[in-house]
Parts: C-alpha cells; sequence; structure tokens
C-alpha cells in the first residue's frame, strides 16, 4: 500500500498544481489576446484585417498542434518516468519558449514558438490532476481537482485583463514565462504519487497509449471523456473567436464583441462555474450527475447566445459570462478521467484526454469554414451564424450520446493497474 502523506505536503502539492494551471491557462490564451497587437507590428505594412485573421488562425493551429503531440509524449512520460518530471518539465519548456516569444521578429519564428509553447503547455494539467487524484481519498480527491481548476482557469481572466493594461505585447510574454520560472522554485519538497511508485517497481506495460484502446469498453470510456468536454473549446474556439464574424452575418452594426474582454468574462463564468460543478459533484457524490446538468446548462446558453446576444454589447458580455458558467465543468471533467483508469495508463489518459480536447478546436474550425461555404446570406456571403450553429448541433449530439454512456467513477479506488 502507499504511504498516507502529511497534510502540509498534500497543501503544498494542490498549491503547485493549482498555480501551475494558472500559468498554464494564462500562457494558452495569451496568444488570442495578443494575437492583433502582435501581428499588426510583425506584418508593419501587410497587416490587413484578413492577413491578422488567416495568420492568427494558422498560428493557433500550430500552438494547438503542438498541445497534440505534446499530449502523448507527456502523458506516456508520466507513465513511464514519474508525474513529476512531467509536472516541472512542462512547465519550464512553456516558460522559456514563452519567454522567446516576446522576442520574435517574423511569422516563421512566431510559428516555431507557438508550437513549442503548446507542446510545453500539453503536460502540466494532466500531470498535476494525476498526481492530485492519486495523493488523496476517494471522498476528498473531487475537492483537490476543483481547487486545481478553479485557480487554474483563473489566469485566462487575468490573462485577459493584462491584455488591457499592458499596451506592449512582447510584455505580456515576458511576464507569462518569468511566472513560470518562479513557479519551479516552489517545486522543492513536492513528492511523487506512491501509487506510480508501486507501479514502477512493477515490471507491468506502463505508459502505453494503445492501451487505451486494447478493449472496446476502455476505448469507448476514453473517446466518450474527451467528447464531453468538446463543447467546452466549441464555445471557446468558435463562438467567441468568430463572434465579430458571427454577429457581422447576424446583422449586427452596433457593436463589435472585443477578444481580450470575451475572454475574460468567459473564463470569469468558468471559473465560478468549476468551483460550483465541483462541488456539485462532490454533493451529488456522482461525476455523471455534475457532468449531465453543466452539459445541459451550456446546450442552453448557447441557445441564449444565438438569440439575445445580438440585443447590444451588455447583454453580449452578460451572456458570454454565463456561458463560461454553463462550461465550468472543466473540473469534474479532470477528475473523471483520472478515475478512469488504471495507474499504470492514468498519466498517459489524463493529460491526453485535455489535450485532444483542445485539439479539436482544429477540426471545429474546419467545420466552420467548411459550413460557411453551405450556408450564405441574403446579400451572398458567408452565413457565419448558421455555420457556427451547425457545429454546435453536431458537438451537443455527440457530447450527449458520450455522456450517456459514461461510467460513474466518484467511487472508484484507484490504487489498480489496468
Amino acid at each position: 500500500m502507499y504511504k498516507t502523506v502529511s497534510t502540509s505536503a498534500l497543501n503544498k502539492l494542490i498549491i503547485v498544481a493549482a498555480l501551475g494551471y494558472f500559468v498554464d491557462i494564462y500562457d494558452l490564451v495569451l496568444f488570442s489576446v495578443e494575437r492583433k497587437d502582435s501581428l499588426t507590428e510583425i506584418l508593419g505594412s501587410g497587416a490587413t484585417k484578413e492577413s491578422i485573421k488567416n495568420i492568427g488562425m494558422a498560428l493557433l493551429s500550430w500552438q494547438m498542434g503542438g498541445m497534440l503531440v505534446g499530449g502523448l509524449f507527456w502523458g506516456i512520460l508520466g507513465d513511464k518516468k514519474g508525474r513529476l518530471s512531467v509536472l516541472f518539465g512542462s512547465i519550464l519548456m512553456y516558460s522559456l519558449a514563452n519567454i522567446a516569444n516576446g522576442f520574435v521578429t517574423n511569422v516563421e519564428w512566431y510559428a516555431v514558438l507557438r508550437f513549442i509553447s503548446g507542446f510545453g503547455l500539453a503536460g502540466e494539467l494532466g500531470a498535476g490532476i494525476t498526481l492530485v487524484s492519486e495523493s488523496m481519498s476517494k471522498e476528498k480527491r473531487g475537492i483537490g481537482t476543483m481547487i486545481v481548476a478553479t485557480v487554474g482557469v483563473f489566469g485566462a481572466v487575468v490573462a485577459g485583463f493584462m491584455g488591457d493594461v499592458i499596451h506592449n505585447w512582447r510584455w505580456s510574454f515576458f511576464i507569462g514565462g518569468g511566472m513560470g520560472l518562479v513557479l519551479l522554485v516552489l517545486r522543492i519538497g513536492v513528492f511523487e504519487s506512491g501509487m506510480f511508485k508501486k507501479v514502477k517497481e512493477s515490471t507491468i506495460s506502463k505508459g502505453n497509449f494503445f492501451n487505451l484502446f486494447k478493449t472496446r469498453e476502455r476505448a469507448f470510456q476514453y473517446l466518450s471523456i474527451i467528447m464531453i468536454a468538446i463543447p467546452v473549446w466549441y464555445v471557446m474556439g468558435i463562438l467567441i473567436s468568430f463572434a465579430p464574424e458571427i454577429f457581422a452575418s447576424m446583422g449586427v452594426t452596433h457593436f463589435t464583441p472585443d477578444a481580450g474582454k470575451s475572454i475574460m468574462y468567459a473564463y470569469l463564468g468558468i471559473t465560478a462555474g468549476d468551483l460550483v460543478s465541483g462541488l456539485i459533484s462532490q454533493l451529488l457524490k456522482s461525476r455523471k450527475k455534475a457532468l449531465g446538468l453543466f452539459l445541459g446548462m451550456t446546450i442552453i446558453s448557447v441557445f441564449l447566445y444565438f438569440k439575445f446576444a445580438v440585443i447590444s454589447e451588455v447583454y453580449y458580455y452578460v451572456i458570454i459570462t454565463i456561458i463560461g458558467f454553463a462550461t465550468g465543468y472543466w473540473a469534474v471533467f479532470m477528475s473523471t478521467a483520472a478515475e478512469l483508469f488504471g495507474t499504470n495508463i492514468r498519466a498517459t489518459a489524463t493529460t491526453t484526454a485535455p489535450n485532444f480536447v483542445r485539439g479539436a478546436l482544429i477540426f471545429l474550425s474546419m467545420g466552420f469554414r467548411y459550413f460557411e461555404t453551405v450556408f450564405f446570406t441574403e446579400n451572398g456571403k458567408a452565413d457565419s451564424q448558421k455555420a457556427a450553429l451547425a457545429v454546435g448541433i453536431i458537438v451537443a449530439i455527440l457530447s450527449i450520446a458520450a455522456l450517456i454512456n459514461l461510467k460513474e467513477t466518484f467511487h472508484k479506488d484507484l490504487n489498480y493497474t489496468e
């Protein structure tokens, strides 16, 4: 049996994991906040709305591509070498990449550093959640992951705020990277998972990604937990990122959504949602019921977005905050991902799942652009509203099916292998 850790050591672990995710999210959304200003300076006379949009989408795809590859790398490493090596290795990588990002002078290096940053960002959350889940009792581990997620997503609120306060985009990247390096100092005294140590000494296969698909049941559980969280990035990657285009196709001319403010209000809602969803899962003693409740609220809030957000700028930001709250089930999603699988593939599953969710934004964007070639407004322009709605309906159907298939994990003992 793995050794029980002291309360002070456990508290330090939760704090480090939470602050690591805070910096992770700050750096993740920082590009979206600083995209316009950074590309305007780098492109110089070649900067147009169209070039900023197209190059910005390409750079975001590079970042998400890095997260997809990084998710596999860090997840497998976490099961083979340990959770701590991933937790701090990933923080070091994305911190240095973001500091370097503050010095870029051309799009090519911007793309390279977005990929490296994405690669590094892919590891911290999964390793932190796995470590916290394995170190706490089954009755309290949901509280631990709730704290990590709630503190973490607030990093996006700070990123949106800093975008308004700091007028030099390069300093935003310097600050993000600097925070990560400072965080590494706190790693002294943070312990490795006792469950992992026990498995590490055995001869059982560890960190085998394909083990997640070894049986039909295991594969469906893995795919289901990924699909349940896709609506979160549909909201962030489509409804918020493409809000100007969607609103223009709806004939809105009295205001234009601001990217930085939208992200800030959305993540304010997500922060509250993560706290409440985590508490509800503990109160109901069910991850699945909490996920179902918030998924239902997400679908309703998306309807509010298309129906009422166009009325005024105030309505838009209020509804964006409501949508953020509804999609604030990331804490429960991560808890469930960690609880679904055995110790020998837990880090692999918990690290790859959120990054496949984030990486799905590439395919959501492709679907959005495809439907823009199918639906047109009365004046012959692409109907971004209907395109976004079509993608949303597909995502909703798949996520509901995934929820129905998902197993309950609240009372599950994690001290086992696949």
